[in-house]
């Protein structure tokens, strides 16, 4: 007779032919399962029981002699056999009946053993067009002998190790990388433009002197470093040289302080270079918790100390991309991005030879970067200006007018000879002062699939000119025609309040958080999308539905609102709004329920 016994974590399978009982099911997911041994009928029987129900196994003989394990040892007797096919990892091996246990004939016991780990994890994000390794499975693997006399089965729980690499990937910053998911679709060059720049920071990678170990570009928001950044990091990658890349991300959760800055980079190194990964690896092993150590020793240990000890053959260019976006954790702190770079400084002062990384770093001049580049750094780095482009605004221009009138055909077939006029090109190639953000702004706000692209050029071109000598004068007259479009101001400026804020809520949720009508939010915003987008679980999506969160498509727009000067009416610092948006969030907090319970567990949506 055979009797099978299964639970969600265990399947055993007894098959004797003394006394069992009928078929069973025992050990549902809720179910306790306790092992018992009792005498029955004249012979010790084993078994399992589920809520005081006892359900009889097989008798269970040992071998007279003890031996080794040998799972594919066939049986040498004709009697009864025990076959395990899995045990639980939640019930330990010991606890099985079978110590002691008065045994009346020989029997011969086979264990086919199959323990696995648990589930690995997810992969990674896509990284250079492979995804990341998925984490590891947990869980014991189990070695046991039989003894025959005593009847003991000794065991040995071996504990699956998350290995360094799997540390590392916990601790890292993925979205950070220059070819993350997130940052999709990433800012870069346009093709034919910035070739000088990049020709003249791929001569500098080549070098090896200490003198230029750091190159710092610097220019103002809206000059076009994050694309340069990203290009040149395409470029290096296709080479081969790209050690890391980091792009740093204002409010950002993961990339949006320094605490996974090292820790990526180091990452990268281990996963993308062979002669490195072995010395992080044993770094991470014998000291697990160096990745949430002080900076400088994170950069020391993760980092320089690997490359010191196995120096690749050629430049790796490590790329930290909007280091001024990296924010403080905590308030009171010492500026965080003066302590990044002095700690990369102080490692490569103590390099007696010339060392076999490289850093590029791009940010706009703040005043403390820019002191600490002139103190720390001044004998090891460059500066690089980000320079006015106006050939490379133009060929910009021209290239996405063109696309424009192919993906516009509908609307445009009373539009005959060359569109824009060369006249209108040059005009805002000037209104640029050679910046992509006005152009690139000028673009979506022309590229839009709800208006006719002709109309919309001329609600550019009519607008009054700048008085300011500002580079960025025309940029800020550009925003202010768009947001003149749109209706309700006093409604358009409470929203502008919360973006401006970088309160990371879903759209429906600011309807409740402003106590507007359902959509509100959506409505006001819909002639906002050349500057401000939507984006879905991480992603930038075209579907402004109430999950969508909002996105602003350039840091240079949070300027203009918070500055008087720049945005005018619609300068979003002023005691009256932020009082307003104080007041609805208090109101939200306060939110109260008719049922006490929830009163006192629950909370308001958002």
């Amino acid at each position: 007779m055979s009797n099978k016994y299964s639970s969600r974590y265990n399947n055993f399978s007894f098959d004797d032919d003394a006394e069992a009982n009928a078929e069973a099911t025992i050990g549902q997911d809720s179910d306790s399962l306790e092992f018992f041994s009792a005498p029955g009928q004249g012979h010790p029987f084993s078994g399992i029981e589920r809520n005081g129900q006892r359900s009889r196994a097989a008798r269970i003989a040992p071998y007279h002699s003890r031996r080794s394990y040998n799972s594919h040892e066939p049986s040498s007797s004709t009697g009864p056999s025990v076959s395990l096919s899995s045990f639980s990892r939640s019930v330990p091996i010991h606890q099985l009946p079978w110590d002691g246990l008065p045994h009346e004939r020989r029997t011969n016991i086979n264990f086919n053993n199959h323990i696995h780990g648990g589930t690995g994890g997810n992969g990674g994000a896509g990284v250079r067009g492979q995804g990341g390794d998925g984490g590891a499975g947990e869980g014991p693997t189990l070695n046991y002998y039989i003894d025959a006399e005593e009847g003991n089965i000794n065991h040995i729980n071996n504990i699956h190790r998350h290995g360094e690499a799997d540390i590392l990937r916990v601790a890292a910053a993925s979205d950070a990388f220059h070819d993350s998911a997130e940052r999709y679709p990433q800012p870069k060059c346009h093709p034919e433009t910035r070739t000088k720049m990049l020709e003249d920071l791929w001569a500098w990678s080549s070098k090896s002197d200490l003198a230029s170990s750091i190159l710092w570009l610097h220019g103002p928001a809206g000059a076009g470093k994050s694309a340069i950044a990203q290009s040149f990091c395409h470029k290096l990658e296709a080479a081969g040289r790209l050690g890391a890349s980091f792009f740093f991300k204002r409010g950002h959760p993961s990339r949006g302080t320094s605490e996974k800055l090292f820790p990526t980079i180091a990452y990268q190194l281990a996963l993308y270079q062979p002669e490195l990964k072995q010395s992080i690896s044993q770094i991470v092993e014998d000291d697990p918790s160096t990745i949430d150590r002080a900076l400088a020793i994170q950069l020391e240990k993760l980092i320089i100390k690997p490359c010191r000890r196995s120096i690749p053959s050629r430049n790796l260019v490590i790329v930290i991309d909007g280091l001024d976006e990296c924010e403080l954790r905590c308030k009171g702190q010492d500026n965080i991005h003066k302590k990044i770079l002095e700690s990369i400084g102080t490692v490569i002062h103590g390099s007696e030879k010339p060392f076999p990384l490289r850093f590029f770093v791009a940010s706009r001049p703040e005043p403390h970067i820019r002191e600490a580049f002139m103190d720390t750094l001044l004998k090891i780095h460059r500066p690089v200006n980000i320079e006015q482009s106006f050939y490379d605004v133009q060929r910009y221009l021209i290239d996405e007018f063109g696309r424009i009138r192919r993906e516009h055909q509908e609307t445009m077939t009373t539009i005959h000879g060359p569109w824009p006029s060369w006249e209108i090109i040059n005009q805002l190639v000037h209104n640029s002062s050679g910046y992509f953000i006005y152009t690139s702004t000028v673009i979506k706000f022309i590229d839009d699939r709800d208006f006719r692209p002709p109309e919309r050029l001329q609600v550019i071109l009519g607008m009054k000119k700048p008085d300011s000598g500002s580079p960025f004068a025309a940029l800020d007259a550009l925003y202010t025609q768009i947001l003149c479009a749109v209706p309700h101001r006093p409604l358009l400026l409470k929203i502008l309040a919360v973006i401006a804020a970088k309160i990371q809520l879903p759209i429906g949720y600011i309807d409740q958080l402003l106590e507007l009508e359902p959509g509100e939010v959506q409505l006001t915003l819909r002639g906002l999308r050349s500057v401000i987008g939507a984006e879905k679980n991480g992603s930038e999506s075209n579907d402004w539905s109430p999950e969508s969160e909002i996105v602003v498509h350039h840091a240079s727009f949070y300027d203009f609102l918070q500055d008087p000067v720049r945005a005018g009416m619609f300068y979003v610092g002023n005691s009256s709004l932020r009082a307003d948006l104080c007041h609805h969030i208090l109101k939200a907090l306060s939110y109260s329920y008719d049922n006490p319970y929830l009163n006192k567990h629950g909370c308001a949506g958002w």
